[in-house]
């Protein structure tokens, strides 16, 4: 296994260094320039013409550290000498391609020490293309697969394999930019230096201030911020709870349209939530006129500043919470809560100390998400936040503000950044090392304990008026599609679809689609359709290793990939642009950028509910498969990803519709070849056509609607061999969202 798997990645890393145009091409690869031997242009050949035909010396390395490597993808010698053979040339592979990528660019060399060290280059290189990125992989898995060879990870290639590809994905698309942007730091700053700028930025009283204890005034954005993200998550978490109780637990008739409640919220596109409470609780909304005509008392803008952005994120932020949390319920072994009750255990008593206990690591990652989604928001808190500043409206301020302070910004991201890293190891600390293993390889026909009557009418009188309010918030804000001035003429029209998406037929019979929406339309579903599955393979990846497998800095790279979902959009697509714009990776422009920032800005979420799954699932299931000579990832794919569909929904439910519905990161990012569908919704709303820009979102909410009972449909449902509450054989649970 490891000789034809070594074998077949070195000869991927030799095609893309020997056959392959290294560097990206502007008009994409295509059959005539895909083999790149004998290229006249050496930005279109392979990296052995260029070091053969055009003088490029910087490549021989990669050359020597291929053929170095061969030896240990051959089947001959000793597995410690192949192993040998393969970290070295692996090893050597990688840094050679990441040391010529970085020290010569598109000005010769990158770094003017260089310069005087070598002489000045009269050459020049663009960014890493197909031959360079199939190199790095080979590279990559070369010295994995050597790693394994010398008993690392247990011997497992496909775990030292899955290791290597998640540290590799995390340091180029999540550290790179992250670690580009916070060293803006460390810019001077006017008359200051660097030391004193630094000081004057990180000790702003606009962060840190407390008049607010004395005074009726607003604190500074770092107590705002944490006061904010901590009642969001608490609420969210609460909300998200009494949901999956009442769709997995009670006979409630309208579990489906609940189910269903819960998730809109999260596949509504930016300031919709927003408008409807504006509508509702505004000044001039529905409830402040009705007031004042029956009581005759003025409620004023209390919806502006904590009051509204809270209300707002808790809208935005349940789904989340639901999503992680409705599978982790469903997980919870009937065996274990009728064992309870034969110990004489009331329901109560079983609730608080069998299933409540059991549920600890959902609700610990669902909180930390929400927490870290509220820290990083800014769309709420910029449209209601009003005086009520917070750390990622002062950033963005900071980025497209007059003064354009990027030192400023990058600070308020480590701050964010270090509270992010605190709410980690609080959750680590909660969870602990106990088990929490609901599902083993045991039969498991028990029926779900009803829920006590004080749980079940604290769910209820919490959930019911909360979906009642939710349905009023949208029937507002959604009503402006189909009125012809919003606030005006409350004349019935459908005007603002036929202007966005109308059709036509041309003269030779073929449909035309004419709106201006169709574009940015077709090009978000397309990006989101790509980037979804992605997001999920690479976050229930990282979740199996990160709850199975045991090595060196396996917290730093849990925590790594948090690191993404706790920057603020906007500060991630200023990183993307200043990393990705010149050589190594230039992707700006691109499809691949907006696909690469929607896998990793919404992968914390893949990972952190399957997380949870995974910490519910006996190791005793895959190991019995290993065990019966079943390579672990059989093991994983037979055995453990069955298990976790509902894991699996919420990673696809999440990445497609973050990525139909994001706004921050990628506005930065979109350019006239890919606009995105967000973009082209906020530039409407600028231009103060609100009922195009609302028929818009009224589509998109419907199409995901379809994409998630069409996800749900391709994955299915968990079977776990459960009674129905008739006696029926083995029943379906999870994996609908």
């Amino acid at each position: 296994m490891f000789l034809g798997s070594s074998l077949f990645f070195w000869s991927v890393a030799a095609i893309g260094a020997v056959l392959l145009p290294w560097h990206m091409q502007q008009d994409g690869v295509t059959l005539g320039t895909l083999f790149a031997l004998g290229q006249q242009d050496p930005e279109a050949a392979s990296a052995l013409w260029q070091a053969l035909a055009h003088g490029r010396f910087w490549f021989w390395p990669v050359i020597a550290a291929l053929t170095l490597a061969l030896p240990g993808a051959l089947p001959a010698g000793t597995a410690a000498r192949r192993a040998r053979f393969l970290v070295w040339g692996g090893g050597l592979g990688l840094a050679a391609i990441v040391a010529q990528g970085f020290v010569i660019g598109v000005q010769g060399w990158s770094y003017p020490g260089l310069a005087a060290l070598f002489g000045e280059l009269d050459d020049r290189q663009f960014g890493i293309g197909l031959g360079g990125s199939l190199a790095f992989l080979g590279c990559l898995i070369l010295l994995t697969d050597g790693l394994a060879l010398r008993g690392l990870f247990r011997g497992d290639r496909f775990i030292s394999g899955a290791v290597g590809v998640l540290i590799a994905a995390i340091a180029i698309f999540t550290a790179w930019p992250v670690l580009t942007v916070l060293s803006q730091m460390f810019t001077p700053r006017e008359e200051l230096g660097v030391a004193a700028a630094l000081g004057a930025r990180l000790l702003d009283g606009k962060i840190w201030g407390l008049a607010c204890i004395g005074a009726d005034v607003n604190c500074g954005v770092f107590w705002n911020t944490l006061l904010l993200a901590t009642s969001t998550a608490s609420a969210a978490t609460l909300l998200g709870l009494c949901f999956a109780l009442i769709v997995t637990r009670t006979a409630f008739p309208a579990r489906r349209a609940m189910r269903l409640l819960t998730v809109l919220p999260i596949i509504t596109p930016p300031f919709v939530i927003g408008l409807g409470l504006i509508l509702i609780f505004g000044r001039s909304g529905v409830v402040n006129q009705l007031a004042e005509a029956m009581f005759d008392v003025q409620l004023g803008r209390w919806i502006y500043g904590f009051n509204g952005v809270f209300l707002a994120q808790v809208f935005s932020f349940t789904p989340t919470a639901f999503l992680v949390l409705i599978g982790v319920v469903e997980g919870i072994s009937p065996t274990m809560e009728e064992a309870s009750q034969t110990l004489r255990a009331d329901r109560m008593r079983t609730f608080s100390s069998v299933t409540l206990p059991l549920m600890l690591p959902g609700l610990a990652n669902a909180w930390l998400v929400v927490f870290v989604e509220s820290l990083a928001d800014f769309g709420n808190p910029i449209v209601l936040g009003g005086s009520f500043g917070v750390l990622s409206t002062e950033i963005f301020f900071a980025v497209v503000g007059a003064q354009q302070d990027f030192g400023r910004a990058a600070v308020l991201a480590a701050i964010m950044l270090v509270v992010a890293l605190v709410a980690f190891l609080v959750q680590r600390a909660v969870v602990g090392k106990r088990s929490y293993v609901s599902m083993t390889g045991k039969g498991d026909v028990g029926l779900p304990t009803p829920l006590p009557r004080r749980v079940k009418a604290l769910a209820f009188a919490i959930a019911i008026p909360w979906a009642v309010l939710t349905v009023v918030v949208y029937t507002m804000a959604l009503a402006g599609a189909f009125v012809r001035v919003w606030g005006r003429d409350w004349t019935p029209t459908l005007s603002h679809f036929q202007r966005a998406f109308a059709l036509e037929w041309t003269p030779q019979g073929t449909l035309l689609f004419s709106g201006g929406a169709w574009h940015s339309l077709f090009t978000t579903i397309q990006l989101a359709a790509i980037a979804a599955p992605i997001t999920a393979l690479l976050g229930l990846l990282a979740a199996w290793v990160l709850t199975r497998q045991r090595f060196r800095g396996r917290t730093a790279l849990e925590f790594a990939l948090m690191l993404t979902f706790a920057v603020p959009g906007t500060v991630i697509g200023v990183a993307y642009i200043l990393t990705y714009n010149l050589p190594p990776l230039e992707i700006t422009g691109t499809a691949m950028i907006l696909i690469a920032c929607f896998v990793f800005r919404n992968l914390p979420v893949g990972v952190r509910s399957g997380v949870a799954a995974m910490s519910q699932l006996d190791k005793s299931l895959d190991e019995a498969a290993v065990t019966l000579r079943a390579s672990t990832f059989r093991a994983l794919r037979t055995v453990v990803l069955p298990l976790l569909k509902p894991a699996i929904v919420t990673a696809l439910v999440y990445s497609f519709v973050r990525a139909m519905t994001t706004v921050s990161a990628v506005i930065f990012l979109v350019s006239a070849q890919y606009e995105m569908a967000t973009v082209f919704i906020i530039n409407r709303v600028i231009n103060g056509d609100y009922g195009l820009a609302i028929a818009y979102c009224a589509v998109l909410i419907v199409l995901m609607m379809g994409a998630i009972g069409l996800i749900n449909l391709l994955v299915g449902r968990r079977r776990l061999g459960r009674r129905g509450p008739g006696g029926a054989g083995a029943i379906p649970v999870g994996g609908r969202a």
